[in-house]
């Protein structure tokens, strides 16, 4: 039976973009509702992203509509019925109800229908299956507003075969239950979730991509991938081991910090142990070249920071920048544990708000003037130069930098001569 409560505060459904669809749509016999994800984060407090809306008018007819209303629309899927009405530079995807008449697989035959009840009956889970109308009476056809009460994600209907119709909803399934559940996952979903792990292998590394890197940075994130693990889900999307221990760590250790969630860096301590990890992992997930390269940052002698002290902190600082080193050192402290050394950690952590790294104050000319020529020669001199400095703690004295120049060229040109 379906349940119907109504949703306060929310001024957006009687005024604004949202509200002028909706009348455009609520019209000479036809019905739209905003549906999904917008409705349960109205329902759950949670700052609204995007509105969907749903209508039981063909494409034709939303297209012929905006067009009258001076409203752009554009066909972005008009093939499954959706078509984008832009309002106020405000995008909203609108998409005429669907039932499917035939499955098979992954695909579905789709025809255009009017029934609320079977159009929310094809969705994924019970709380992205509630609707709301331009009145704000939520309508709820699957048991959303329940799972809602019950911090509770749940697949409508059978679970294997919300499954078999796009094996990206395994993912879907840990995500939403680690944005929006508590307590245990779903053992009806879990369970049809590992019996159809196998399906993970015919998905994008694209489309897996988007789902972890989203999944990592939610707030029950830790016992989600834990889970996954448990189910013997991880290993077939990296391709090797999951540390869920320095996972939960560098989560605990963002919070310890006040630092916003890095899905870069929660995936490098689940992720990475060596260099090898992370090329693997980029080439898996597709990742852009920016996160490949944090990713291989991160894993690149990360267990030689333990224990260093606040000089050896210094160098590694000005060898790294700020970014990299101190996802380098989170990465090192979340392997040893987020509750050993915290105060050491904290410190090293919190080096770049302290001490800012000068310029290497040698110049070219300095080493020309000491009868070194232009060329190879020049470089690793100036190489040489710039280690000794560091291994001095970054002098900025003429004298001392005179001295580091005259040491670096006589070392250099005893060690190279025939």
């Amino acid at each position: 039976m379906s349940e119907v409560r109504l949703l306060s505060d929310a001024p957006w459904l009687t005024e604004g973009p949202a509200a002028r669809v909706l009348g455009l749509l609520n019209a000479d016999g036809e019905e739209a509702r905003v549906i999904g994800g917008a409705v349960r984060n109205a329902l759950m407090k949670i700052p609204l992203a995007d509105i969907d809306i749903a209508t039981t008018a063909l494409p034709d007819e939303v297209v012929r509509r905006a067009r009258r209303a001076g409203i752009k629309s554009v066909p972005t899927g008009i093939e499954h019925g959706t078509v984008t009405l832009v309002v106020d530079s405000q995008p909203f995807e609108v998409t005429t109800l669907r039932e499917d008449t035939e499955t098979y697989g992954r695909k579905a035959k789709v025809a255009f229908g009017r029934d609320w009840v079977r159009d929310a009956e094809r969705r994924d889970f019970t709380i992205n299956g509630l609707s709301v109308d331009a009145d704000g009476i939520v309508h709820d056809h699957v048991g959303g507003l329940a799972d809602i009460a019950a911090r509770r994600v749940r697949f409508i209907g059978d679970p294997a075969q919300r499954i078999a119709e796009d094996y990206l909803r395994i993912l879907r399934f840990f995500r939403f239950h680690a944005a929006y559940a508590a307590g245990e996952v779903d053992r009806a979903g879990y369970l049809a979730c590992i019996s159809g792990c196998a399906g993970l292998a015919g998905l994008s590394a694209e489309r897996i991509r988007m789902e972890m890197l989203k999944l990592v940075v939610a707030n029950g994130a830790a016992g989600a991938v834990v889970a996954m693990g448990d189910g013997g889900l991880l290993l077939p999307l990296f391709g090797g081991v999951a540390y869920t221990g320095p996972f939960a760590a560098m989560i605990e250790i963002e919070g310890l910090m006040e630092l916003k969630p890095s899905a870069t860096r929660r995936l490098a301590a689940l992720t990475v142990a060596v260099t090898e990890d992370a090329r693997r992992i980029a080439s898996r997930l597709r990742l852009s070249n920016a996160e490949a390269k944090a990713l291989d940052s991160m894993g690149h002698r990360w267990w030689r920071l333990p224990g260093m002290d606040e000089a050896r902190a210094r160098r590694r600082l000005y060898r790294l920048d700020e970014e990299p080193y101190r996802d380098r050192l989170l990465l090192a402290w979340a392997r040893t544990g987020a509750n050993r050394d915290v105060d050491q950690w904290r410190a090293l952590a919190t080096l770049p708000q302290r001490w800012r790294a000068p310029h290497f104050p040698l110049r070219a000319s300095d080493f020309i003037a000491r009868g070194i020529a232009e060329g190879p020669a020049l470089g690793h001199v100036l190489t040489l130069a710039e280690d000794a400095w560091l291994a001095a703690d970054f002098p900025l004295d003429p004298q001392v930098l005179s001295g580091i120049a005259d040491q670096t060229v006589s070392r250099f040109t005893r060690d190279h001569r025939l």
